[in-house]
């Protein structure tokens, strides 16, 4: 097995310079020590590999760190995380789950598909360290959680409140990475929108193509793919972009339009300065997959295989903060429903 020891210890180092940002250090050894409150210590220590952004993109990766940081709390578990970087090789994302391995973070936690592969190779090496990925199927072992969305089932609700709201009857659809996972968003606009209005007008486009995923971190892009959509005459566009979604924001504001964020409720997490255009959001409780996988383990259960969070568990949905979809809910929870009973089968590509 061929190792790069000095990517290694350049990712070492990198891990403990975003933990000492990130960590006030009350979690790891006296964790327990809490002035005679019954929290427990914890024995697990987690590594969190985050995707390209990392805490603090106010989307997909902050929803995981919302999970980290809600098991932290409950259950003493220490913890460590880095963050891929753009335009980074396979070795790099490899190196990185190593080094938490290393390192005796146990369990490691992979946040996006990007790190399939990766995890694919790495968590063989690791017989007895518990791994979980986000967002991928195709990393398999008798140590990996696969932890899975019905995206496109929340994205079909967002869709029809779009044809819903439109008085133009032209919305849009911007895509971070045209990859298979983020398809399943587009796929379900689409069908939601056109359950609506079957001679709705909806654009399509993606920011960038794989292997380059910069499209998940590039606001300037969102913004001006956004712009050319609104130009054209839509008036409702929704964004699976990541971090790439501030952009999309900005745009409608300009425009006097509306977006749809993604993965978390947008309209809390966004700048203020354009929260005010933020429809609705198609949530993806990430979160939730996050602190059930490491309340499992704490519990003394060792997940693996795949765990899918769709409308019958909450795992995906809409959200209502400022009351800009209040009149249309009652329809929104009727499509819910019918999907939920099988009456509607949500496509997972366009």
């Amino acid at each position: 097995m061929r190792r790069s020891y000095k990517l290694a210890a350049v990712l070492s180092a990198m891990i403990l310079a975003v933990t000492a940002c990130g960590d006030d250090g009350d979690d790891g050894d006296n964790a327990g020590d809490n002035g005679g409150n019954d929290t427990p210590t914890s024995e697990f220590k987690v590594g969190m590999a985050y995707d390209v952004g990392g805490r603090g993109d106010q989307s997909f990766n902050d929803s995981a760190a919302a999970g980290l940081d809600q098991a932290k709390e409950e259950f003493g578990m220490d913890s460590q995380e880095s963050e891929a970087e753009d335009g980074e090789d396979e070795s790099a994302r490899e190196e990185r789950l190593r080094t938490f391995a290393d390192q005796g973070y146990n369990p490691i936690i992979a946040v996006g598909f990007a790190y399939s592969a990766s995890m694919a190779k790495v968590a063989p090496e690791y017989p007895d360290v518990q791994f979980a990925i986000i967002d991928d199927e195709g990393a398999v072992g008798d140590n990996i959680a696969n932890l899975v969305f019905a995206e496109e089932q929340g994205s079909f609700l967002v869709g029809a409140a779009a044809a819903l709201k439109s008085e133009a009857g032209h919305i849009g659809f911007i895509g971070g990475v045209e990859t298979p996972l983020i398809n399943k968003f587009e796929a379900g606009y689409i069908a939601g929108a056109q359950a609506v209005n079957p001679d709705i007008k909806i654009e399509s486009t993606y920011l960038t193509q794989p292997p380059d995923f910069s499209g998940f971190g590039d606001p300037a892009k969102g913004k001006t793919a956004a712009e050319g959509m609104f130009d054209a005459g839509a008036d409702v566009v929704y964004h699976a972009a990541g971090g790439s979604g501030g952009g999309v924001f900005e745009a409608a504001k300009a425009a006097g339009a509306w977006a749809i964020g993604v993965d978390s409720d947008q309209a809390n997490t966004a700048d203020p300065a354009v929260a005010d255009v933020i429809m609705t959001s198609m949530l993806k409780n990430v979160n939730v997959a996050v602190y059930n996988y490491l309340k499992a383990l704490q519990d003394g259960e060792s997940p693996t295989g795949t765990t899918r969070y769709d409308l019958s568990v909450d795992g995906v949905g809409y959200s209502t903060t400022g009351g800009h979809i209040d009149d249309i809910t009652d329809q929104l929870d009727e499509f819910k429903q019918q999907i939920i009973d099988g009456e509607i089968e949500v496509p997972t590509t366009p």
